[in-house]
């Protein structure tokens, strides 16, 4: 029998708030073996993507704030770090999903197997991953329409890779989730976004200007102010990133308890080897 007390990753309940944001946590610190060495790479690609765009617009760093004059340039740089963002939190869904899925049937998913393409849709996921976070930004560029898009789509790579929906269906399946008992995932996700953003705007600005105090780096050439905030920005990122990745994924199992009656049908299951296909919505 799995584990199904208050210390379990992710209880055969459906979950309070705060149990759902623990949960979140329990999951990446579980598998962060994998999901931060995995980000960092992305963190760091989305710090050198922005930086062009952070130079059109005079925003320097570390707080890369806004520049009254070039409203319209950083506006589209806040769009695009919206949408990729976005896209990164959906590429690290995949394997925090399937983990996710793994915990829910009392097993705990290795490194090796998180890493085996067989049944990982990985394809699908490389696909769908960019077109939301193209979603992402061009409510972004909308203005808060941004709150309703990223609060929408968190179960897409989910309802991917648990429920093993075709590609073309998983968005569709994630809308129609969020909005469920008066749009609560929905609404959770944007909480757990707001939550992490503070944490990343503490952490990033403290390393910058604890490293200015020290006096360790010549934070007054601008060149090594960029390099530092860059560092700062995509370090605090790696981990915040699966973070979200994790939220996405209890989430989105946690409402299929509360509104589709999973942990129902799975007590019902006879005890043998956990498969992910005893999640699958179509079997």
């Amino acid at each position: 029998m799995p584990d199904v007390g208050p210390t379990a990753v992710l209880p055969r309940r459906p979950l309070t708030v705060g149990e759902l944001l623990d949960s979140a946590v329990l999951l990446l610190r579980g598998q962060a073996r994998l999901l931060i060495p995995l980000a960092i790479p992305f963190a760091l690609g989305e710090q050198l993507l922005l930086q062009p765009l952070r130079v059109m617009a005079d925003a320097r760093p570390p707080e890369y704030w806004l520049d009254a004059g070039r409203l319209g340039s950083y506006w589209l740089l806040l769009a695009v770090g919206a949408g990729t963002e976005a896209a990164i939190i959906a590429l690290l869904g995949n394997p925090a999903a399937r983990a996710a899925g793994a915990a829910l049937l009392g097993h705990r998913a290795g490194v090796r197997e998180l890493l085996r393409p067989a049944g990982a849709r990985w394809l699908a996921t490389l696909l769908l991953a960019p077109l939301v976070g193209l979603a992402v930004e061009i409510a972004a560029l909308c203005g808060p329409a941004w709150f309703v898009a990223y609060g929408l789509l968190g179960a897409v790579i989910p309802a991917l890779v648990v429920d093993r929906l075709p590609a073309h269906r998983a968005p569709l399946r994630a809308l129609g989730l969020a909005v469920r008992s008066g749009a609560r995932a929905a609404g959770i996700r944007l909480l757990g976004y707001v939550g992490w953003w503070l944490v990343r705007l503490a952490v990033g600005l403290g390393v910058f200007y604890g490293l200015t105090r020290l006096g360790l780096v010549d934070l007054t050439d601008p060149a090594w102010a960029v390099a530092v905030a860059t560092a700062a920005w995509a370090g605090v990122n790696a981990v915040a990133y699966p973070a979200l990745a994790c939220l996405d994924a209890v989430l989105h199992l946690e409402t299929r308890m509360r509104t589709e009656g999973l942990d129902i049908r799975l007590s019902r299951i006879p005890a043998g080897p956990p498969e992910p296909a005893l999640l699958a919505v179509e079997r």
